[in-house]
């Protein structure tokens, strides 16, 4: 087991995956903890969070479910006291939460529109409300939101909120980091491509997926752990100096002219 993130504790929300394989949330908690890191799996759903808790665990890693609906404010406090109550201390806060949309101007609703902001943005808001006094309490910290390239360029077909609230992510890190940075509290953001996760799975047919993978500069399939890598960087002490950016890991789609490719509408 390395140790870029030996003595750290880390909360990850969205820790399970909604499907069989990884998503980058279930990759992120454990290669944290196969960094060193003690890792609070928080997931609506316990048994996502179980399940990623045990791969870490056989590794052996050291990690803990908790099950928390990150929409609802109560929720949000009592995962950061989970993580004290359970470690003792905090020192990242991983927030990974997002789900898809697929309407556009003509035939978005305001109970679609809503949900979307509720869930993709809003909850980084309420998740992070009561960590600083956590992290401030470590030493310093680091807060990681994964937004998208959704919020950098434009994707075919219909996926407006999720778009607008993927951008509304980059505009909370940096507004985060304004707020936190004089307390040594890091905050940044990664933005995925086109990664091949069980949500996606569920979304593309076997030749849009072929599509996606020769869609990006580097011609070769984005995975999970492409993402959780990117999270360990900005999770450690190697990127202590790095603050408010936005980190793309999508292989140069956004280099590109077109882009090329099937995109999804969803967090990729």
């Amino acid at each position: 087991m390395a140790a870029r993130l030996a003595g750290k504790v880390a909360i990850v929300t969205g820790a399970g995956s909604s499907g069989p394989g990884l998503g980058n949330g279930k990759a992120t908690s454990i290669l944290f903890a196969r960094e060193g890191a003690q890792v609070l799996c928080v997931d609506q759903q316990i048994e996502r969070a179980q399940e990623t808790c045990a791969i870490i665990r056989a590794e052996p890693g050291s990690a803990s479910a908790f099950a928390a609906d990150v929409t609802q404010r109560a929720d949000c406090a009592a995962l950061v006291g989970a993580a004290l109550e359970r470690y003792g201390r905090v020192d990242i806060l991983h927030n990974n939460v997002g789900i898809v949309s697929n309407n556009d101007i003509r035939t978005e609703t305001e109970d679609a529109w809503d949900h979307i902001m509720e869930v993709n943005l809003k909850s980084m808001v309420l998740t992070t409300q009561p960590a600083p006094p956590a992290l401030e309490e470590a030493g310093a910290g680091s807060i990681i939101n994964v937004s998208s390239i959704a919020a950098l360029r434009i994707l075919p077909g219909r996926a407006m909120a999720y778009q607008a609230s993927k951008a509304g992510v980059v505009g909370l890190t940096i507004s985060l980091d304004g707020q936190l940075a004089d307390k040594r509290i890091r905050v940044n953001c990664i933005a995925p491509g086109q990664v091949y996760t069980p949500m996606v799975e569920a979304l593309i047919t076997p030749e849009g997926r072929e599509q996606r993978r020769l869609s990006g500069l580097i011609q070769d399939e984005g995975t999970a752990w492409d993402v959780g890598w990117a999270a360990v960087y900005l999770a450690s002490d190697e990127s202590r100096w790095v603050t408010a950016q936005v980190l793309v890991v999508d292989a140069g789609i956004t280099a590109t002219m077109s882009g090329g490719g099937q995109a999804v509408a969803g967090r990729t």
